[in-house]
């Protein structure tokens, strides 16, 4: 047997979200931050992204994380994030399952009872508090990078429904949130189809109607995420809701999203629905939770913002290695509609 390239997989699951990292077989790559090595990924080696990703070898449902050398000298490593689509700026479950993989793996020495790390996103320096029992990892707690309100109860025209009004912030992705329940949605697993068909569409309206840039990084994605958000009520002491993310190409996101999460924070905040310290509890369409709250308040730009913390739990599934044979007919995999929802 020969390969033309293999590289290591700890393969993990976060609420029920697949996010893989890739542990060894990179080595270094250009850029002198993790924003630019991810940008280096995009724009000169997207094949690795399809090999790992893209069918036989991958799943529409997966998510891979490339671990590089860090440039901030706070950080221990970078990480580079690779979805169905896009290299996003940051992820939650990502982020969750990535700090995982190195502490269960031993390349990053765990401490017990707390780990506390940082890693280096591409969007930047991401805190981490970890706790820790007989070598497993129970709790990853992580501080996000702000979150804002780019816009809030705007008006959405989407054809064949009466005017939306809906929410546009960022979390570490940019989001289009909408009322579930303005919609007649449930947020159950039977719903999935339709949450995807009628999501893709949503973000689609945004991004057309309600563009957005950043205003410290103008290279990030404008709105690429559609989030149902579910009504509010008060469970355990906490604020609780359910929500689903429709994540590009059409697919439901398994877990609660962490960047989900924080902009909806930034949107509750924003709205005087929920203060610094109180305890949110985000679900996922399958159930799975995701616990959070705001730190503390900051600024982007000319925008209030706000520090998310949260905090799940990721369970190591797989270690494997993934090749490629020079003569394979598919050395970048391939996507077929039935499974990978074509724009």
């Amino acid at each position: 047997m020969r390969w033309s390239r293999m590289v290591n997989v700890v393969k993990c699951h976060v609420g029920g979200e697949v996010n893989n990292v890739v542990t060894g077989g990179i080595g270094d790559v250009p850029g002198a931050t993790v924003f630019e090595k991810m940008k280096f990924f995009r724009d000169h080696d997207d094949d690795l992204r399809k090999l790992l990703l893209h069918e036989p070898r991958g799943a529409v449902t997966h998510c891979v994380n490339y671990i590089v050398p860090a440039s901030d000298p706070q950080a221990r490593l970078g990480y580079v994030i690779a979805e169905a689509t896009e290299y996003p700026a940051m992820s939650g479950s990502n982020t969750i399952c990535v700090t995982t993989a190195l502490l269960e793996t031993g390349m990053i020495r765990m401490v017990e009872p707390v780990t506390e790390i940082v890693l280096e996103a591409p969007a930047g320096l991401i805190r981490i508090r970890c706790q820790c029992e007989n070598g497993k990892v129970t709790s990853v707690e992580f501080e996000n990078q702000p979150a804002f309100v780019y816009r809030l109860s705007v008006p959405l025209e989407l054809e064949g429904h009466s005017t939306l009004t809906v929410d546009v912030a960022w979390g570490g992705m940019a989001y289009v949130l909408a009322s579930a329940e303005e919609l007649g949605l449930r947020l159950t697993p039977d719903e999935a189809r339709d949450l995807c068909d009628l999501g893709e569409r949503v973000k689609a309206a945004a991004a057309e109607q309600i563009p957005v840039v950043h205003p410290e990084n103008p290279e990030f994605a404008g709105i690429t995420q559609t989030e149902f958000v579910g009504p509010l009520r008060r469970t355990e002491g906490a604020l609780t809701s359910r929500n689903a993310v429709v994540v590009s190409p059409g697919r439901l996101d398994r877990s609660p999203c962490g960047t989900g999460t924080s902009a909806r924070l930034a949107v509750l905040n924003a709205k005087g629905l929920i203060g610094v310290g109180e305890r949110f509890v985000h679900e996922s369409v399958i159930g799975s939770r995701f616990d959070s709250r705001i730190d503390r308040m900051a600024s982007v730009g000319p925008y209030d913002a706000v520090i998310p913390r949260i905090s799940g739990q990721a369970f190591i599934t797989e270690i494997s290695q993934v090749g490629l044979d020079p003569a394979d007919p598919f050395p970048t995999g391939y996507t077929l509609s039935d499974t990978w929802p074509q724009p």
